[in-house]
């Protein structure tokens, strides 16, 4: 159960019997998620796209549990053949009680995924909406599985380029960085709305990790300046797992998002988290849906709400 002081790991319950896919487990955030979920008992496909690296991950977290039951899942969010591939792959699990779509790429120089996707938007959300899209049959087949998508406090402010989203005119690092993460926000708010429409039992959910020192932070000099200043503490890889793992195993809403509780949502424990208004737009979440199934070519088959 959730405690008033908010939800960390000591609140994830037994997961035994259950199946989570969590895409870029090899490091950080995805690490730290999966080496809980394992320690709760859980197999964990570990959706990775390099396999040394999600090797070692995998040895890492058994040095703690021995036991602990991983799969390597190889998946380029880049490249819609390797989504779709790896869809397949994970299809002959007896089950899948959640999809954790963690995975991201934040601020790089431009570059293009292989099917000619502007990186961030590609790779963050675009990547994702296909991942998603080819599990739901899957994941319809248990009782409540949870889809879970990460967006950001960079969310906040940015806006969507309709007229450039393949950055064919202009490109800004952190502009388009915050776009991907409105995107995803719009996107499992979207997604709910269908589900909920479509009478299914999937869960779609949001999270984000606060300001986590492994992650957002190293790439953001005023923060390091902030830090400096003021001496304010982050949260630690571990600490930015808590709003994953609440929205993949703790109590939620559908269509529910979850994020540090602490200074201005940056840290702490998780709970409820607030989103911008842009982020709830239905006008604006229809219009990205349809964008996305243009894109990719990959249609999930959900009605729109009314």
């Amino acid at each position: 159960m959730t405690k008033s002081r908010g939800f960390t790991e000591a609140d994830v319950p037994d997961q035994s019997g259950k199946c989570f896919i969590v895409t870029g487990a090899n490091t950080g955030i995805g690490f730290e998620a999966a080496h809980v979920l394992a320690a709760r008992g859980a197999r964990v496909l570990l959706a990775c796209r390099d396999r040394d690296k999600a090797k070692a991950a995998m040895a890492r977290i058994r040095t703690a549990i021995p036991r602990a039951d991983l799969v390597f899942l190889p998946l380029d969010l880049g490249d819609l053949d390797s989504i779709r591939h790896a869809a397949g792959l994970a299809t002959a699990e007896p089950r899948i009680d959640a999809l954790v779509n963690n995975a991201g790429v934040m601020n790089p120089p431009l570059m293009r995924t292989k099917q000619g996707f502007e990186l961030q938007f590609g790779v963050n959300h675009l990547g994702t909406f296909a991942l998603t899209s080819l599990l739901l049959p899957k994941l319809a087949e248990t009782q409540g599985a949870r889809i879970v998508t990460t967006s950001s406090l960079a969310h906040r402010g940015a806006q969507i380029d309709w007229d450039d989203l393949n950055a064919e005119r202009s490109y800004s690092r952190v502009g388009r960085y915050g776009a991907s993460k409105l995107a995803n926000a719009l996107f499992f708010y979207e997604l709910d709305r269908r589900l909920r429409a479509s009478g299914s039992t999937i869960l779609s959910v949001g999270c984000h990790p606060g300001i986590a020192s492994t992650d957002l932070a190293r790439h953001l000099w005023p923060v390091q300046v902030l830090i400096r200043v003021t001496g304010m503490v982050l949260n630690n890889a571990a600490m930015g797992a808590w709003p994953t793992l609440q929205a993949a195993t703790g109590p939620v809403q559908p269509g529910g998002y979850y994020g540090p509780i602490g200074f201005r949502g940056t840290r702490g424990v998780s709970g409820e988290a607030a989103r911008s208004d842009e982020a709830q737009d239905p006008v604006l979440a229809k219009r990205l849906w349809d964008a996305s199934v243009a894109m990719t070519g990959i249609d999930p088959g959900l009605v729109p709400a009314s």
